[in-house]
Formats: C-alpha cells, structure tokens, sequence
C-alpha cells in the first residue's frame, strides 16, 4: 500500500490524493475571496486603487470557483463513495451549502466588480446563470441536510456548531444578489414576482438561523467550546446577520424601482433601518464574543484549517451590511465602521489566503483528518 505520507510522492499519486480528499467547505475559499472584491466595491467612500484591486480580487475568486468546480466534479467521478461519505458526515456536510453561496457570490461581484472587465451585458447573464444555480442548489441543501440531521445523523448534544448555519444562509444570499437583478428585469409582474421571491428567501434563512444560532449560544452555555481549529466558525453566526443586513438594504431600494404600490416601497425601504440597524448591534455583540473565544483558543496553539476562512465571509457580509445602513442613514458613523470592518476583512483574507496557499503546497490540508469522531466541546474547571 502506497503512504499518503510518502516524502517523494509520485505526480499521480499527488493527483489521486488531491481529489480523494477535497471536500465542499473549499469552497468557502470562493466564497472569502469574492466578498472581498464585493465589500471594497461597495464601500460607502472612494479611495484611490480600491476599485482596480477588487476587479483583481473577483478574478481570483472567478478562477478560484472554475478550478474548485474541476476538481471537485472529478472528486465525484473519480472518488463517489467518499463524496457520498461527507454528505453522511455530520461536520462536512454542512459545507455543501458553501458551493451554492460561492456560485452566487462570484455571480454578484460580476456586476458589482466585473462588469467593467467584461461588460455589463455579460457581466449580467454571467450573474443569471449562477444565482440560478446557486439559488437551486442552496434551496437544496436548505432542505436535504437538515432532512439528514432529522433522520439520520447521529448528533450529540453539544455538537451546535457555526458550520450548521452553511446549508441554510444560501437561501439569504440569493435575496442579496438577487436584488441586484431586479433592475435588469422589465417593470411588470415578473419584477414583482422576483421581488417578493428574494423576501421569503430572506424569511426562509432568517427564520432558520435564528434556530440554529440560538442552539449555538445555548451549546456554549452549558458545554464551553471545542477549543480546537472548529472554533473559527463561531464566525460563520456572523454570515446571515451581516447577509440580512445587507438583503433588507439591497432590496428596500429595489422596491422603490420595482412594480409595487408606492406606499408598500416606502415601507420596504424603511424596514431596511428598523431591521438592520438592531441586528447591527447583536452582530457587534458577536464580533467582540468570537474574537474574544479566538483570541483565547489561538492562545492555546490553535492549528490552522480551512475552518479559518469562516473569518473571512462572514466579515464581509458585515461590511456591505454597515455599507447598506451607512447609504440608507446618511451617518458617518456607519460609513467609517465599514472602513474599520474592511481593514479587518482585508487582514484576515489575507492571513487566511496565505496559510492556504502553504498548507497547499505542502500537502497538509489535502489529507484526510486523523480522526472523524465527533469533537466535545468542554469547559475549564475551575478549581
């Protein structure tokens, strides 16, 4: 039997390692990239240079999603059982809902970023096309896992995880992006009818991560977390309160140009503040506890996994969410928390980016992990 661990091994055993092992939460990859390109594109300011370097950045993260649709189309060829194997997984197959979001976010920052590399025209069927796919695929995974939660995976008490968030957020980023449609369809019934489809995608993700994020503060009341490399995706909690923030601004602006009475628009656009900025505050709530609880597990000699990227995404819905609200108030103060946002965002994605880019090189986030047995969450005691 070859060694995974071989010293010198041969290219086709390199090629055979890396599709056996590849699994859907490399996505999230796609996913950090392309939300920075959309959340320096949307800044609520203009500095020098920041345009060119996120048409820069949705390349990447353009070519990142065609490589990762490659390999992991291969992966299933190549690999069924063990493909079949994460979605049996109670950790991995959460992150099959990363694959719909990177779909929806390289599609969104088309014509947010790419449109002037591409053109507008393309840049929009471009955008279609994927938030058609990643709007199916995401409705899937909103359904499918937790079907297979309900049915069949064998969850422990402590075992609420930001991960469990990834199969339901889908469903709210398509509300986001496809705001971003709305203007590209002709005012009349189908306008309506896209507008009021993006709000019950908006209701069907809020409604579902609230469950979950109040199972994941009740995990870490009475368990403590896992202290290893899961806890980076406290993060992900951050994701669909940023993504909503951002969906209820993006959408309440499209109702004042879409086929509604006018009066219901006016209300729309208002509910872009009477929701967002509330929700604003328990995110800062949950930005100061996740990095407090990383802060304390890096401490302790964290290991990096793919599990960093939850730093980067979910960051980035913040930052077009403080976007949205700073456009829809007028506030400076919300225009330079999203600067301050920002400058996190870019420091993470770029720490994350580099320890990838490492990691990769040197095989070790291409092997399978020690152990698949469910990770316990544990307190100090205090003697």
């Amino acid at each position: 039997m070859t060694r995974a661990t071989s010293d010198n091994p041969s290219p086709s055993h390199t090629r055979v390692e890396v599709l056996g092992n590849i699994g859907p939460n490399w996505f999230a990859s796609v996913m950090g990239t392309g939300i920075v390109a959309i959340g320096g594109a949307t800044l609520p300011f203009h500095i020098v240079g920041l345009r060119a370097f996120a048409e820069v950045v949705w390349v990447i993260a353009a070519a990142l999603l065609a490589l990762l649709i490659v390999l992991v189309g291969g992966h299933w060829l190549l690999h069924p059982t063990v493909a079949r194997g994460h979605a049996r997984n109670p950790q991995m197959a959460h992150f099959y809902g990363a694959a719909p979001m990177a779909l929806m976010t390289v599609g969104g920052g088309a014509i947010v970023v790419g449109r002037d590399l591409i053109g507008a025209r393309i840049a929009v069927d471009l955008d279609w096309v994927l938030w058609t796919a990643g709007t199916l695929g995401g409705l899937f995974t909103a359904v499918s896992i937790p079907f297979l939660m309900f049915t069949q995976h064998d969850v422990e008490p402590d075992a609420a995880f930001g991960g469990w968030l990834m199969p339901v957020v889908p469903p709210m980023v398509t509300a986001a992006m496809g705001a971003m449609l709305l203007p590209h369809i002709a005012a009349g019934t189908g306008r309506q009818t896209m507008l009021y489809f993006c709000y019950a995608m908006f209701g069907l993700s809020l409604l579902a991560s609230l469950n979950i994020i109040a199972m994941i503060w009740s995990r870490l009341v009475l368990y403590g977390t896992s202290g290893t490399a899961r806890v980076p995706t406290l993060w992900i909690v951050l994701g669909p309160l940023g993504q909503s923030i951002t969906a209820a601004g993006l959408l309440g602006t499209a109702a004042l140009h879409g086929s509604i009475d006018h009066d219901l628009a006016e209300n729309l656009n208002a509910f872009a503040i009477l929701y967002g900025v509330p929700v604003w505050g328990f995110a800062v709530l949950w930005i100061a506890l996740a990095t407090s609880l990383t802060v304390r597990t890096l401490r302790r000699g964290m290991p990096f996994a793919l599990t960093w990227w939850s730093l980067t995404f979910p960051v980035g819905t913040f930052v077009t969410g403080t976007s949205q609200l700073a456009a829809h108030t007028h506030l400076p103060a919300f225009k330079v928390a999203a600067a301050i946002a920002y400058a996190g965002l870019l420091f993470t994605w770029l720490l994350v980016t580099i320890r990838t880019t490492r990691g990769s090189l040197r095989g070790n986030l291409l092997k399978l992990p020690p152990s698949t047995a469910p990770i316990k969450a544990h307190k100090e005691q205090v003697s």
